[in-house]
C-alpha cells in the first residue's frame, strides 16, 4: 500500500479519524504485512520479539492491568515519524484492526494499552516522539505527544529559566476522534525564587477547623499563591508560591493563620527544583529525575474523583476524617479552583467544571497481592461523599479516568450514544454532546473507540 510521505508531514496536528473505512476479511497477518510494507521491521514489535514485554510494560503503572488475563497487543508499533503513525491507522482501517494510542502521561484504568474485553487491536507507543522544542521569545513550546511532564518541566526550564508550563491547564476532551502529534503549549513567566511549604496538622492540632476553612480560602488566594491538601489520618498542606518566604509568611499570617506558619516552614527554591521538591520532599534530589521513565509494577492502585461547589461542614469532616483509620485506607487529594480556571466559561472548552466549582477531589488507594481491603475502602468512602459533593450529575475528572462510572455498549459495530451518556455527562457535562456531534462528523463509524471513548452522534437529514 502506497502511501504519500508528503502527505503524512502535512499537518503536524496529525488527525487521521477522517479516512474511510475500507471493508476488509483480512486476517491479522495482512495487517502486520501492510504495516512492514511502509515501518521499518525494527519499530513494530510482535509477540514473539524479546523485547515485546519490556516494550508493553515500559509505562504501566499498575500491576492489575498486566496479568495473564489482559488482552495482549496483537503488536506494538514505535513510531519515530507521522508517516509511520499514519501507516499505523491506515492499515489499521484496511485490515479491521484498531489501535490503542500510548503516549507520555498517566493512564489509570490502563486503555491505552489493552481492551476490557478480547479484540485484535495493536498499540501505537509514541514514546520516541517526545521532543520539546522552546520558543523562548513568544514564551511557548511544541511539545510531542510521547514527552513526559516531567521531561516536559526540564526542558521548558533548562532552555529559558524564566518560563514554565502549568500543569493541570485543563482543556481537551480526550484522545476520542484521531492521534495528535504536538501539541503548542503557551508558557507563563514565573521569578526566579519560588517557595514552597509542607505543613501537617493532625486532628488534634486542628487539621478539621484547617480544611473547612481552606475549602473557601484557596480558590480565592492571589494568583500567585495556591495550596492543596492531602487528607489521611492528618492533612498535609501543599503550597507554592511565586516569590519569596518573607512575602509568603506575611500573606499566609494574615489570611490562613490557622496553619500557623512561620518562615522556618518556607523552602526556597527555583520553580523546576519545585516539581522534584513536592514529590520527593527533598531538596537535594537531583534535577535529571524528572528525565526518569522508569515504572513500577509492585504497587495495586484505584483513582476516583469528585468536585466540591458547596464547603462540606465541620462536622462533615469530624465524620470523615476517621475513614482513614479503617484498614485499606488510602488518601485524597483536594486541589483548588478558581483563579484562572474558574474565569473561562464552562461551555467555552470540554472540561465544564469552572463556575462554582471549589476544588477537586481525588481519592487514591494501594495495595499490594490480591487484598480487598484497599479497594472496598475507596469504594466506601466514595458513596459516603455522594450526598457532599457536585450532583445531577456528579462530576468527575476525564484525566483521573474511572470505568466504574460507566462503559461504553457498542450496537451494531457503533458506540451507542445513550450508554455514553452514563459516563460522559460526568466528564464533561453539557459538552458531552457536542463532542460526539465531532466524533460523527470527523470518526463516523468509530475507528478510535475505547471502553470510555466520545460515541459518534450522527444528524440524520
Amino acid at each position: 500500500m502506497a502511501l504519500s510521505t508528503r502527505a503524512a508531514l502535512l499537518l503536524k496536528v496529525c488527525f487521521l479519524a477522517c479516512y474511510v473505512t475500507i471493508p476488509s476479511l483480512a486476517a491479522s497477518g495482512d495487517f502486520l504485512q501492510c504495516l512492514s510494507a511502509n515501518i521499518p521491521t525494527q519499530l513494530v514489535v510482535r509477540p514473539s520479539s524479546p523485547s515485546f514485554t519490556s516494550v508493553l510494560v515500559s509505562s504501566i503503572r499498575n500491576p492489575k492491568f498486566f496479568t495473564r488475563t489482559t488482552v495482549r497487543p496483537l503488536c506494538i508499533v514505535t513510531p519515530t515519524n507521522a508517516s509511520h503513525v499514519q501507516t499505523a491507522v491506515l492499515c489499521g482501517r484496511l485490515h479491521d484492526v484498531r489501535v490503542r494510542v500510548r503516549s507520555g502521561g498517566h493512564d489509570y484504568e490502563g486503555l491505552s494499552y489493552r481492551f476490557e474485553r478480547p479484540e485484535t487491536f495493536a498499540v501505537v507507543d509514541l514514546s520516541n516522539l517526545r521532543a520539546v522544542r522552546v520558543n523562548r521569545r513568544a514564551a511557548t513550546a511544541w511539545v510531542d505527544s510521547g514527552a513526559t511532564l516531567g521531561e516536559l518541566y526540564y526542558t521548558v526550564a533548562k532552555a529559558a529559566p524564566e518560563l514554565a508550563f502549568p500543569a493541570g491547564a485543563i482543556r481537551g476532551g480526550g484522545g476520542n476522534f484521531g492521534i495528535v502529534l504536538s501539541w503548542k503549549v503557551k508558557l507563563v513567566r514565573v521569578p526566579s525564587t519560588v517557595t514552597f511549604f509542607n505543613i501537617r496538622k493532625s486532628v488534634d492540632q486542628g487539621a478539621v477547623n484547617a480544611v473547612a476553612k481552606w475549602q473557601t480560602l484557596a480558590p480565592a488566594l492571589p494568583d500567585e499563591l495556591s495550596i492543596r491538601v492531602i487528607v489521611s489520618r492528618d492533612a498535609l498542606f501543599q503550597s507554592l508560591y511565586l516569590g519569596s518566604c518573607d512575602e509568603l509568611v506575611t500573606t499566609m499570617s494574615r489570611l490562613f493563620p490557622e496553619l500557623g506558619m512561620t518562615r522556618a516552614d518556607c523552602r526556597e527554591m527555583s520553580w523546576l527544583q519545585s516539581t522534584v521538591y513536592i514529590i520527593s520532599g527533598d531538596t537535594k534530589t537531583p534535577l535529571e529525575t524528572l528525565l526518569n521513565r522508569t515504572t513500577s509494577l509492585s504497587t495495586f492502585s484505584k483513582n476516583k474523583s469528585d468536585y466540591v461547589k458547596k464547603a462540606i461542614t465541620k462536622d462533615l469532616w469530624e465524620k470523615i476524617f476517621p475513614w482513614f483509620n479503617n484498614a485499606g485506607a488510602g488518601i485524597i487529594i483536594l486541589e483548588p479552583h478558581g483563579g484562572r480556571v474558574g474565569s473561562i466559561a464552562d461551555a467555552s472548552t470540554p472540561y465544564p467544571h469552572r463556575s462554582g466549582v471549589l476544588y477537586n477531589i481525588q481519592y487514591v488507594a494501594f495495595w499490594t497481592g490480591s487484598g480487598t481491603d484497599a479497594p472496598n475502602w475507596i469504594s466506601g468512602l466514595y458513596n459516603f461523599m455522594e450526598p457532599f459533593v457536585s450532583k445531577n450529575p456528579r462530576g468527575a475528572y476525564v484525566n483521573y479516568r474511572d470505568l466504574d462510572i460507566g462503559q461504553n455498549t457498542v450496537v451494531g459495530g457503533i458506540t451507542s450514544f445513550e450508554s455514553g451518556k452514563v459516563w460522559g455527562e460526568k466528564y464533561f457535562g453539557g459538552n458531552f454532546k457536542r463532542l460526539a456531534v465531532t466524533k460523527g462528523k470527523v470518526d463516523a463509524d468509530d475507528y478510535f473507540r475505547n471502553e470510555q471513548s466520545v460515541p459518534p452522534l450522527v444528524s440524520r437529514k
